[in-house]
């Protein structure tokens, strides 16, 4: 029986369904691209008005401070000198769960930093990890679907997690992460953030180099055990929240280090494995960490709504000297993360408080009007147009970043090939470090979901992955679950 086709919102018939069509084969994604579009589109606007992801959050006020020299790397204004500091907002979250969930829970953290900067809003949006599961936006929306609660039996569904990674055995390394000891933080000041994209930084005379951020806590590394955090759930299911909350208020300040990795633009297309791949890591031995400044949280929001919930980070807001690398999933979070915004809190979002530019001298400048929640006079009798005689801002003509060449055919093409380029071996590796009870850890925990699955084929599909990546690490897991099925 031969099964449906799959097509757009219009009945068009979908041709590649797995990979966004690009300038090239590594080059940056099309806007033509109606399957891509349409899909994160309409994926952010399923909810109302909670966040689509990342809908339980904390954040807090803070600072960043520069403790060493990037400028080599860099002429972004706020990391252009030792000692110079900008005030910040971060918001921390767990990404599958709605608003009502718990904070001990098995999950990956948001980390979303926004830079109040001399020359405009930066703002880092990155997880606790340093991977994801998937590599390419247009999987995106199918991937939290699997994650979030089923539409039948409202939910999370074992059977729709697994299903999934079973077909995307990219998502291998990332599972890995998230079954591991790390897996449930102890509190949200007690774990590492990272950029988890690639991004671009240009310095003065004009040089690129790709840059991946780390952000390593002060306080030191703290998790749960999976035991531990549902005695702490069913207490508490606001843990992190309050622990964020009652620290700052009684004088600690968390924080955190900001180390990068750098690597010459020039050496990105023969690296031995694509380094614009969400699902890897570049090793610490090739790319060493640098030292870039501190990020200290010191003052709690007045009002949760109003600054936490209706706080938005867009992966867009660039800053001179910042930019964007051919990562596939950046450039698909680059149109997403702002529409969604223009959807759940409307097209003058950067007008509230915890939202606006308020270290450019007089705020945002430009020609936008009107529409929802419009406020502050609106430019009173300034023209809305540009350019004008009128003595309105004006372009710079100077880009935030440099050109990323591009070249080929467009169309829908799978990640241009590396010489270590496959999907197992950095969940492997990853495996192999771990310490013999943290394996064992990991292995329980990742028997205790995939046993729950119904379909034999799908149980297959994963453990073949845990296999590919280490073969020690796939017999573990299948002697696991297999003695949970026989229970």
């Amino acid at each position: 029986m031969s099964k449906r086709v799959l097509t757009t919102e219009s009945g068009a018939p979908v041709a590649d369904n797995q990979n966004s069509a690009s300038a090239g084969v590594g080059g940056p994604l099309l806007l033509q691209d109606q399957q891509l579009l349409e899909k994160l589109a309409r994926f952010n606007r399923e909810r109302i008005p909670e966040r689509v992801v990342h809908a339980r959050g904390s954040g807090a006020y803070g600072h960043f401070e520069v403790t060493d020299d990037v400028t080599g790397y860099t002429h972004a204004d706020f990391l252009s000198a030792v000692g110079k500091r900008t005030e910040v907002f971060l918001r921390f979250s767990t990404v599958a769960d709605s608003l009502g969930g718990a904070d001990a829970v098995r999950d990956p953290r948001g980390f979303a930093v926004k830079f109040y900067t001399e020359e405009g809003n930066y703002d880092l949006v990155g997880n606790n990890t340093p991977v994801f599961f998937i590599k390419d936006p247009i999987k995106f929306p199918d991937f939290i679907h699997s994650q979030k609660r089923d539409p039948f039996t409202g939910r999370q569904e074992p059977d729709n997690v697994w299903d999934f990674w079973a077909h995307s055995p990219e998502a291998t390394h990332q599972v890995t992460w998230l079954m591991g000891d790390r897996g449930i933080p102890a509190s949200y000041r007690h774990m590492d953030g990272f950029g988890s994209h690639t991004y671009q930084w240009t310095n003065e005379a004009g040089d690129a180099f790709f840059v991946k951020y780390h952000f390593k806590t002060d306080q030191g590394i703290r998790c749960l055990s999976s035991e531990q955090a549902a005695e702490i759930a069913g207490k508490d299911p606001n843990s992190h929240q309050t622990d964020l909350l009652q620290a700052i208020e009684r004088g600690v300040r968390p924080s955190w280090t900001l180390y990068v990795q750098v690597m010459p633009a020039a050496e990105a297309e023969n690296y031995r494995f694509n380094p614009f791949d969400l699902t890897k890591v570049w090793p610490h031995r090739d790319y060493p960490l640098k030292r870039v400044g501190r990020l200290v949280l010191d003052r709690n929001p007045d009002n949760v709504f109003a600054e936490v919930e209706q706080a938005a980070f867009s992966p867009n807001n660039f800053v001179p000297g910042i930019g964007p690398s051919p990562d596939k999933m950046l450039q698909g979070r680059l149109f997403a993360y702002a529409d969604a915004h223009r959807y759940r809190l409307g097209v003058n979002h950067t007008l509230l408080a915890v939202n606006s530019p308020k270290a450019v001298p007089g705020g945002a400048r430009n020609y936008g009007r009107d529409g929802f929640m419009a406020v502050n006079g609106q430019g009173r009798d300034a023209r809305n147009y540009e350019p004008n005689s009128y003595d309105g801002p004006v372009e710079t003509g100077r880009p935030l970043s440099a050109p990323l060449p591009v070249s080929g055919h467009t169309g829908n093409h799978e990640a241009p090939i590396h010489t270590k380029d496959d999907d197992f071996f950095q969940a492997g590796e990853l495996y192999r470090l771990m310490p013999e009870d943290a394996k064992s850890r990991l292995i329980a925990n990742i028997a205790g979901g995939l046993s729950q699955v119904s379909r034999n084929d799908v149980i297959e599909k994963n453990l073949a992955h845990f296999h590919a990546a280490d073969p020690e690490y796939g017999k573990r897991v299948e002697e696991a679950v297999r003695a949970l099925r026989e229970d």
